[in-house]
Parts: C-alpha cells; structure tokens; sequence
C-alpha cells in the first residue's frame, strides 16, 4: 500500500465512524471496498497493513446512529477482513465477529429493516466463508436459519444474494470425489457456469481439495447441508398462495445447486427434493414451468454412468413436463430443452415435435406423422392458437427456435429440414396476406394476419434457415415471399428491414442467380426504386444500406469472370439510385449512400478501370458533402469513402506506380486531409488519420514500425484505432544501418517531401496536438513511425521543410516546441543551432542574403505568419515518446487513485462543517 494512503486511511476511518450522513459521492464507499479487495487479492493481511480498520470498525458496529450506507460498507468490510483465517481469529477474539453477525442487535437498534443493511450483512458474510472455522462460525451462530428467511425477503436484491450465499456454502465446502458426471469437460464448463453465476468478491489461495477433504467429516457441513436440503424440500410445494414465492426462490437455489454439486452431494439432493418435485409436477402452475425446467434439466446434464434412481426420476418428471395438458407451459417446456442444449433421442425429439405442432396447425403443412406423442396434443394447442394472444406468443416462440431445430441430427426431427423452411414460408405468406387457397382460413390464420411481431420473428427465421440442409431447393420461394413484403404498402420499416436482410443473406448462399426468373429480378428492381423513394427515411436508409450489401456479395457466372450481385440482378440501376440519395434530407440516408457507392465502385477501383463521367461527379459531391454538410455521420461516410478507394488502388498498383498515374485520386486526398484534419467531429478526424496512415504505408512499405517487449502501453479504452500495444522504436546503429542500407527509397528526401506535398505531415501535426484524445493517440503513433522510419541524423531529409502557421494547430505546434527546446532563446544565439538548421531551407524569397530569416526575431511563437520548419528536426524535438505515454494512460489516470479517493472523502468531509456551506450545496468531488 502507497505511504500515502497509510497515513491518509485513520483519518478517513476516523470521518466515516463520526458521520451520521450519507458522502456527497454515494459511490465512495462501494470503490474504497473495490481497493480493499484488490489488496486482499494480492495477499497478506489488511490489519496488519491497516490496523485502524479495526479500531474503525469496532466504533462504527457500536454506534447505530451511523449512516445506513457507513454501517453496511463495514458490515462488508468485516466479512473481507474475516476472510483470512488469521484476521478472522483476531476480529474474534475481539468479539466483533459475534456482534456484526447477530441479527437481533440490528433489529434492537430499528436498522434491520433497511435493505442495504439486510444486503451489507448477507455479502459480508459471503466473503468471510472461504476456510473452516468460518463455516464452524456460521453452524455455532445457527446462521443458516435467518440466510433461508432472507431467501424470500421483500427486495429481488437481497433475495437473490442470500440464495448465492446458500448455494457458495453448500458447494464451496462439498467433499472432493474421484466420480463425476459423464464426461470431465461438462463438469468444468458446469463449474464455470456456476462461478458467473456466484461471484467470489475474494480470491484465496488456499488448496480447495484439502479443504474439502477436511469437511468431508465435519458434522458443522452436514447439518448445513442436511438444513438447507430439508428447507427445499418443505419449501417446493407451496402450501398456500403466500408460498409461491418461497417456492419460485427453492426451485432457483435447486437449479445452482444441481449445476454444480458433484455426484455425492447431487445424489443426496436429488433424493430429498425428488417427491417435492413430483408433487411441484403435478399441481401443474404455470409459474413454476420454466424454474422447474431448470432444475430438471440442470440434475438430468450430469448424469450419472450408473443408472441411479434419482436420475430415472428426474428423466420421468421431464417426460412429464413435455406431457402436461397446459399447452402454453407444454410450449415453455419444449422450449427450454432446446435452450439449454439437452440432447436426448427421447426428451429432445419429444420436445422438436411440440414446437413444430403449432406451426403444423396454422399451416397446413404436415411437419408431424398421425404416430407422434406431439399428435395427441393437437386439440388443446389448436384450442390455445383460437387466441390471439396466445397465438401470436405461441408461435413466436415456435419461429425462434425453428433454425436449431433444423441442425438437430435427423433422427431427432419427424420431417426433412427443408419443410419446416416451407412452414415459415407459407406462414409468412398468411402474415403477410398471400396465403395460399390450399389453407383452411382457420381462426388461426385469422389471427395472425397482419401481425408485425410475428412477422418479424418469421423473418429472423427465415434468415437463420439459409444454411440448412436442402434450403437452396426453396431459393426461389424465398425471393417471391420476400419480394412480396418488400412491395406491401403496410409493411413495418422494421419488417423491410428484416426482409432485405433476409434477401442478402439467401442470396449470399445463392450459387446460381438463374434460379431467379426474370420477373422476380424486375420485381426486385421496381421494389428497390419505389423504396429508396419511400416517404419514411428509416425505410430509405434500409434500402440504400441492401443496394451496397448487394455490390458486395460476388458471384461467378458460368462462362464469365465475377461480378457483384447486384450488378447480375440490377445492372447499373443502382448507381444512380445511390447519386440521388447523397441529396437525401436526413443524414443517415446520405451516409449509407456513401458506403453503398463505395462497395459498388470497389470492383472498378480495383480492376484500375479509367473514371466515367458519372464517378467524377459522384466525387464532386462528395467533396461538396465533407465541406458543406452539417452532420457528422455523412462526413464520416465520405472519408471513409476515399480511403476505401485509395486503399482498392494501392493494393492492386505496384510500390514503384506513381500516385500521378491517378491524378484525381491524389488531388481529392490531399483534399480529405486537409478537411478532415479540422473536422469538428472527432470521428472524421480518426477517419482521416486512417487515410494518412495508408499514404505512410504506400510511401514507406515493409517499415513499419513493430512492437518489442521492452516498454508496453497499454491501450486506452476508448481507442478507435487496433488494440495492439504499441512499442516506440529505439535508435540503434543496427537499425539505422538496416533503414539506409535497403527497403525504404534511397531519396528519403523524396518522400518524405512527397508526404508533406499531400498534407500527410499537416495532418498528422494537426492531430497530434488534437484535444480528443484518440485523435492524438493515433496520430502521436504515426508520427513516432515516420520519425524513426525515415529521419535518421544525417541524412538529406533532415533539409526538407513543412509549414507551420500562425494560427491554429500549428500555433499549438509552435508552443510546443518552445516548451520543451526552448527555442525563442536559441533564434537570439549567434552559433549555428536549431533554429538556424531549420530556417536554412530552399525557399526562395525567404531568405536574406546573410542566410538569416526574416521573421528570425519572432520566434517561433511570435505572430501570425508561417514559418518553415525541418519536419524531422520538428518531430526529434517534440517529445513524443514521452507525449505517447501520457496518452495511452486513461483520461482520469490522475484521479484514478486510491490516494485521490481518500482525498476526496476527506474534503467532502471537510466541506460539511464549515459554517458557510448551505443546506444541500453540491460538494464537488473527483472520485473516480
């Protein structure tokens, strides 16, 4: 612990213990008990680090006119402190332990009715229970009682903690066998399901197999184990109404339990709770369906290889519950098997047949033979979808799971895959209105007509089922029902959406765009043009989003090369489709056009095809867009635009092709840079540094810079830019023998002016001196790479110059400089120096005839004209090595400290008794 903290924390124990109100940061304490734990975790003991912890706590315990939230941070505490074995004897010898712990002391005191006492106490007690003599505590104090009381408290919050604290006992201490469930991995995979759901706010070092070794005969783990067991077993059937509740709890803890007790402790559950769980079969609620489906199939995934009696009774109350006579609980039932992956011939083949019925009914389609056990339900699940609510429900339950159902091995399904492809078809016909004549017009189908939810669930479907087996047989179904939804005047912008990403998604599976007659292709056609026209602007940006999605699907025609889809559906309909869009009036529109333009043309950048007229107006516009609009989102699009293009022409040209030999390219970047660079939307600027680091990598291949395991800087978290940490590079003689000896041009005076020439240098500058701090972060980098890579000393690219203004960044540039090379004194030196080495520079008209600048008595941060500065000379002297390590931390690395967060509680301390604060002034604090 910092020497700091140890000298501020009595001070802060001593303002928590005296302060009868709440902090003015209701988080203070929650992050000093975080710092606590992460000492903890680290090992050895807080009291002896912290002696005043106990001191503190023993005040604050005895004092119960303490700020509730005070009280349950050191109910909290304690539980931490207690978790050690050593900490735990001394807290009770000093008889603390017996005090925080006893129930009735805070009933006395009017506190027990708080939850957050109720939750201080339940977690504390959760962190002290990680060695034996805190179970011994537990059994002396008779806890357990009071834990199954907290099990069905009033608040969901401290409910649910008491059944995790009941179910950490319960398996934390169960004894180590050499049996298990089937097969090991399950059992780990059950484990870690079970750490998520029971969360270890400490992590002990101490041998886990001894420990239950050595509790295997502790009659304190028996009875707690024998109580908590006896508890469920009274507490699953409800006696009354006022007992559904504690039954729901029961039937919660039972599923943590059976998801990780090994086969012992599991058998000797399971045979305690398994008439319970038959009478909960029997009365049949439908509340307790989907609870006592876990239960169930939690004990039936672990199965023992000797068939037990507990297990042939578990697997005959799940053939029960997927033969209840409720349908909707029948549905839920079916549902949660497939859900939790439970794979059996007999219970899963049962449970596929219950949720196709539903389907089967409203259809038409026969997905079930007259012999199935799914059959005799017919009548009361036809009964149930007479409702339309219940209809709507059922069936959109049947639709969601349909996609697993078709990956299901084929001795689990009553029908070929491809059929239950044709169910969700014709039921997305009857939605949709085009029900077919050969479907009884049953109340059913009435129902649902129209319906928007089951519309969409269908289509999700839909979606999901292009993969199965035999779906390319039902191409084209697929394209008529979509067409259709897509041409229905009363079809949600959501279900348009789902529907054109039903279409991408089938067509992408699509090997040959014959199966589409040519009057689906012109339907398709018309569809598109009369929707990105359409008056809702949701369903324009959807349309103009599946026109780019097309152009970036290929396919490969027989006898011919490959083309995009959407140019062997549409043609070239669809680019002036997307022109037209860039004048939408709503920004989202203008920007999905953007990045559907640039997947169009993609293919053409990279086959290196000459610019038509029509691209070089698109372009015009779209420089027009990055100058002109007033949303981000457009702006954004269209950087992104020209690097995609830069990007298709630089991977299909040779490193030794001149950027002249696409003249409009090079000038519309230069211009992206320089816009972008001084873009107000951050994003934009992010945008254009991806732009520059594409010319960097063109103009420099195979030297970038990679990272070394000397000095590592951890990414920040809100880098839009690769989470690869990123090294500086390191002058060495090595290295800069390798960069003059070879790879990088020879005329690094060349390109390094080529660099400056597009605004790469300008931009990168601009960027570095940015105030959204992933905008410096990524341009800092670059900056680091191109001073390394190709402005070693000595060489001619130390002469090449770049421009500097008096305003803007380049001001900030200036100051810079100043600041850390102290440069306005160095322009008064009569020695040659910096200052002169970068002014000496070929710029005609700018020199005097003594080599002396002109605007030398200025400084570098004197007015507002521009000065010419040596680009490496700059980047050497900017300290970006050090600029880089300061924007890699967090934004809040200052305040994110333990020793701020103690100053914090203090000032806000400090804050309250002065005499001048009014009632309820905000204090201010900077806690992390």
């Amino acid at each position: 612990m910092d020497r700091e903290c140890v000298a501020l924390l009595p001070r802060v124990c001593e303002v928590l213990a005296g302060s009868g109100k709440s902090l003015p940061d209701d988080t203070s304490l929650e992050k000093l008990l975080d710092w606590f734990t992460g000492l903890s975790e680290t090992g050895g003991s807080l009291l002896e680090v912290c002696p005043c912890l106990l001191e503190f706590i023993s005040t604050v315990i005895y004092n119960t006119a303490s700020d509730p939230g005070v009280l349950s941070f050191t109910l909290r505490l304690t539980g931490l402190l207690a978790a050690t074995e050593d900490s735990f004897m001394i807290l009770q010898e000093r008889s603390i332990l017996r005090l925080v712990y006893d129930i009735q002391h805070w009933q006395e005191a009017g506190l027990w009715e708080d939850p957050c006492i109720r939750i201080g106490w339940i977690q504390g007690l959760r962190s002290m229970l990680q060695h034996p003599m805190a179970l011994h505590f537990l059994v002396e104090t008779d806890l357990t009682k009071p834990l199954l009381q907290l099990q069905t408290d009033t608040s969901l919050f401290v409910a649910s903690a008491a059944n995790q604290v009941l179910a950490h006992i319960v398996v934390f201490f169960q004894p180590v066998t050499s049996g298990g469930c089937n097969d090991l991995e399950k059992k780990e995979e059950s484990e870690g399901r079970t750490r998520a759901c029971i969360k270890e706010p400490v992590a002990m070092d101490t041998d886990i197999e001894h420990l239950a070794l050595t509790m295997r005969t502790s009659p304190g783990y028996t009875a707690v184990t024998m109580a908590i067991s006896e508890h469920l077993k009274e507490s699953l059937v409800p006696k009354e109404n006022g007992g559904l509740h504690q039954s729901l709890q029961s039937l919660k803890l039972l599923a943590l339990l059976l998801a990780q007790a090994r086969p012992p402790l599991r058998d000797m559950l399971l045979r305690t709770v398994s008439g319970s769980l038959e009478a909960l079969v029997k009365t049949g609620r439908s509340q307790h369906t989907l609870p006592l489906m876990d239960v169930l199939l939690a004990a039936n995934s672990c199965s023992n290889t000797d068939e037990h009696l507990p297990d042939q009774r578990v697997r005959g109350l799940l053939s029960s519950m997927l033969d209840t006579h409720k349908p909707s609980d029948l549905i839920h039932a079916a549902a949660a098997v497939l859900r939790r992956g439970h794979r059996d011939v007999v219970h899963t083949s049962k449970a596929v047949g219950i949720l196709l019925l539903p389907l089967d009914i409203t259809t038409g389609q026969t997905l079930l033979s007259t012999d199935t056990t799914a059959e005799q339900q017919r009548f009361p699940v036809a009964e149930l979808l007479q409702s339309k609510t219940s209809c709507i429900s059922t069936l959109c339950v049947c639709l969601t799971n349909t996609p697993q159902i078709t990956l299901l091995p084929p001795d689990f399904l009553p029908c070929p895959p491809v059929l239950v492809v044709t169910t969700v078809l014709s039921l997305l016909s009857i939605c949709g209105g085009h029900a077919p004549s050969s479907i009884d017009s049953s109340k059913a189908c009435r129902n649902i007509i129209g319906c928007g939810k089951i519309q969409k669930c269908g289509l999700e479907a839909l979606t999901a089922l292009s993969t199965c087996p035999g779906a390319k047989d039902k191409m084209s179904e697929v394209f008529t029902v979509l067409i259709q939804y897509l041409h229905n005047p009363d079809s949600d912008p959501t279900v348009l959406q789902k529907s054109y990403q039903a279409l991408v998604k089938w067509m992408g599976v699509c090997t040959d765009l014959s199966s589409m007659g040519d009057q689906v292709r012109e339907d398709l056609l018309g569809v598109v043009k009369k929707r990105v026209c359409d008056m809702r602007w949701e369903v324009r940006d959807s349309t103009v989003e599946f026109l780019g999605r097309l152009a970036g699907l290929r396919v490969c025609p027989e006898s011919a090369q490959e083309v995009s889809v959407s140019e062997a559906l549409l043609g070239c309909s669809t680019t002036p489709l997307l022109v037209e869009a860039l004048c939408d009036q709503e920004s989202y529109v203008r920007a999905s056009a953007t990045s559907a333009l640039a997947q169009t043309l993609a293919r053409s950048w990279q086959q290196g095809a000459a610019l038509t007229q029509e691209q070089t107006d698109i372009v015009s516009r779209l420089l027009d867009i990055l100058s002109e609009d007033t949303e981000g989102f457009a702006r954004r699009a269209v950087v992104q635009y020209f690097t995609t293009w830069f990007s298709s022409w630089s991977s299909n040209s040779p490193p030794s092709s001149s950027p002249t030999s696409s003249p409009l390219l090079m000038k519309c970047v230069c211009s992206v840079l320089s816009q972008g660079s001084s873009d107000l939307d951050w994003e934009v600027k992010v945008h254009t540094l991806q732009l520059a680091e594409l010319l960097l990598d063109r103009a420099l291949p195979g030297h970038r810079v990679t990272p070394t395991p000397s000095v590592t800087y951890l990414p920040h978290p809100y880098a839009v830019g690769s989470d690869q940490a990123y090294v500086p590079h390191t002058h060495t003689d090595q290295a800069n023998g390798a960069r003059d000896g070879g790879g990088v041009k020879s005329d690094q005076a060349g390109v390094l002016s080529s660099l400056v020439e597009q605004g790469v240098v300008s931009a990168l500058l601009s960027g570095l001196v940015d105030c959204d701090r992933p905008v410096a972060l990524n341009a800092c980098r670059l900056l680091i790479t191109l001073r390394d890579t190709i402005c070693p000393l000595d060489t001619t690219a130390a002469r090449v110059p770049c421009e500097l203004q008096g305003r803007g960044w380049g001001r900030e540039i200036r100051k810079v400089l100043e600041k850390k090379c102290n440069w306005r004194r160095e322009v008064t030196d009569a020695a040659p120096n910096r200052w002169e080495r970068m002014q000496r520079l070929d710029r005609p008209g700018e020199v005097d005839s003594e080599g002396g600048d002109v605007g030398r008595e200025e400084g570098l941060g004197g007015g507002d004209d521009s000065v010419y500065v040596s680009v490496c000379e700059v980047l050497r002297c900017l300290g970006l090595d050090e600029r880089l390590s300061v924007l890699t931390q967090s934004s809040d690395h200052v305040q994110n400290s333990p020793l701020s967060l103690l100053q914090d509680i203090l000032t806000a301390s400090d804050a309250h008794t002065h005499a001048h604060m009014q009632p309820g002034q905000e204090v201010i604090v900077d806690c992390y």
